[in-house]
This record gives structure tokens, sequence and C-alpha cells, in this order.
């Protein structure tokens, strides 16, 4: 079984895109993604670029995602080294720990984080998670 680790723009793009995950593989996220998710909905609900009923399917969709969440005091340590190390805010660097610690590769549609955290961990793409 391979682990990604994925962030909550990367989660909105797997369910947006109706990309479904292959069997073989485990995601694996911080505790707060689902919640970060729900926020970046409601900001395109706000800006008019989805509709409440298309966010609300859209968190359906999340929360049927089978994922490990992740948050115990070593991934936060973790997250605070690769905060002060990288100047990084805890949001992506607690990405970056659960990443590190427990998956195998990062799967990410954030440019900003995918190039950080290519100095840190094995990046993969969106196909990686779709086959065996």
């Amino acid at each position: 079984m391979t682990r990604y680790a994925v962030d909550a723009p990367t989660l909105l793009h797997l369910v947006a895109s109706g990309t479904r995950v292959d069997g073989a593989h485990q995601l694996v996220a911080t505790n707060a993604v689902r919640s970060q998710a729900l926020q970046l909905l409601l900001e395109e609900v706000r800006a008019g670029r989805l509709t409440e009923q298309e966010a609300m399917a859209r968190h359906d969709r999340i929360t049927e995602l089978k994922m490990r969440l992740l948050g115990d005091r070593v991934s936060r340590r973790t997250a605070w080294r690769l905060a002060l190390d990288h100047g990084l805010p805890i949001g992506p660097a607690e990405v970056l720990a659960v990443a590190t610690l427990q998956a195998d590769a990062l799967v990410t549609v954030d440019s900003e984080l995918a190039s950080t955290a290519s100095d840190v961990v094995r990046l993969a793409s969106i196909d990686d998670l779709t086959s065996p």
C-alpha cells in the first residue's frame, strides 16, 4: 500500500474532477483538512464560482473519502520545526509533517507548497493516485 499525503486544495481537486483513488493507496492528511476544505468551498461560494448546493455536494464527497487524519504531538512538533526551518505558516508545515512522518509522497495541486515540499519530501502526481 502506498500512502499519499494530501492537502485541502488537492482534496477539492479530487472531488471536483471526479478522480477516484485506487484502492491500493491510502490518503493521509492533517486533522484540519476537512475544515480547511470547507473554508475553501465557502470562499468559492462567496466569490460566485460555486453555488451553495455544488459546494455542499463537494463537501459530502470529501467526507466520503477514506483518509487517515493525523495530528498527534510528534506531527505538531515536526510541523513546528518545518515552519521555522522553511519560513512556513503552520498549516502548510502540518501538511509537510504528515507527509514526512506518515506518507510515501505528497500530492498537492498547490504550486507554492510543491515548491517548498520538493526539498523536504517526495512528490507525486494526481495520476499516481489513480493507478495501482
